[in-house]
């Protein structure tokens, strides 16, 4: 019997296969959108190497653009190429994300892929409707896994989301939601949960409700948005059907209804709540809205 080799050097191939590991790049779907983006540039200034993907591999500082497409397959072998994490972002839009992500995700698991994180959402949980399937399904596929279930972001309000289009053409938020309360949350705080999971020396192997410092109700941020930017906004409170039929006028009609009932859900108290998630796992207190529209807000009017 050869004597313990335990405290030897290491061999020459366990070297190169150590390498070889800290070499392995991560994925990030979506690399140019709210989350994505955020993700990518904290990842590349940690030194981390960053496939950044996107329909049209745009450059993205201090990462490695490649085309993605999750309705290309062809696209998917070079996204994957010496990977062995990923940052998922779903398609926008599909009322049925399943389809097209867990093909890729078995592809993924098959060239190496060791840790998947998975943006979802707080209103869906494990096995619900739309990425609600691929979170129940992820924990089989790979042996380390987050899912982040973020609350409504703090960015609806801005950029070129629907809420946002409102309140600049006529100072107005409309929802199905009443009187009901969101625990908002910021894109950056996300991104920074996001971080943590995929470069932990221990993956979170749960999911991750994420949300702000306080929940809100939407005539709260209409009050704040009021305050911060000194124009007058407003609240109009919708039925489920109007605010379907509204919807329905931009998307498939499944995909509105879908959303319309999230409305209707925080109307009931759904979505009324905060938790420690952010300030546990990044060592610092989630933002909060008023900080948000006061960051945001006031340096767009000021450009």
């Amino acid at each position: 019997m050869t004597a313990s080799t335990s405290g030897s050097a290491p061999s020459a191939s366990a070297s190169a296969s150590a390498s070889a590991s800290a070499e392995r790049f991560t994925l990030v779907i979506g690399a140019t959108g709210t989350t994505g983006s955020r993700v990518a540039a904290r990842l590349a200034a940690a030194g981390r190497r960053v496939r950044a993907a996107g329909r049209r591999a745009t450059p993205v500082a201090g990462a490695l653009p490649v085309r993605f497409d999750w309705d290309d397959p062809a696209s998917h072998a070079g996204a994957l190429d010496a990977v062995d994490r990923v940052y998922l972002v779903p398609p926008a839009g599909s009322p049925h994300p399943a389809a097209v992500m867990l093909p890729f995700l078995e592809r993924a698991r098959a060239a190496g892929v060791t840790r998947a994180v998975l943006l979802s959402s707080s209103a869906i949980p494990a096995g619900g409707p739309a990425v609600g399937q691929v979170h129940q399904a992820l924990p089989g596929l790979f042996p380390h896994w987050a899912v982040l279930r973020p609350s409504w972001f703090m960015q609806n309000f801005t950029g070129d989301h629907a809420h946002a289009r409102t309140v600049r053409a006529d100072g107005t938020i409309r929802t199905a939601a009443g009187a009901g309360r969101v625990g908002f949350v910021d894109a950056d705080d996300i991104a920074a949960v996001a971080v943590h999971a995929l470069t932990a020396a221990r993956a979170p192997d749960t999911d991750l409700v994420l949300t702000g410092p306080q929940a809100l109700s939407y005539d709260d941020v209409a009050a704040v948005l009021s305050e911060v930017t000194g124009r007058t906004v407003t609240h109009q409170r919708l039925s489920y059907e109007q605010m379907r039929r509204r919807l329905a006028a931009d998307m498939p009609d499944g995909f509105a209804a879908m959303l319309a009932g999230l409305d209707r859900s925080i109307a009931e108290g759904a979505e009324d709540r905060t938790t420690d998630t952010v300030q546990r796992l990044t060592g610092r207190p989630p933002g909060s809205f008023r900080a948000f529209a006061e960051r945001e807000l006031t340096s767009s009017q000021a450009r």
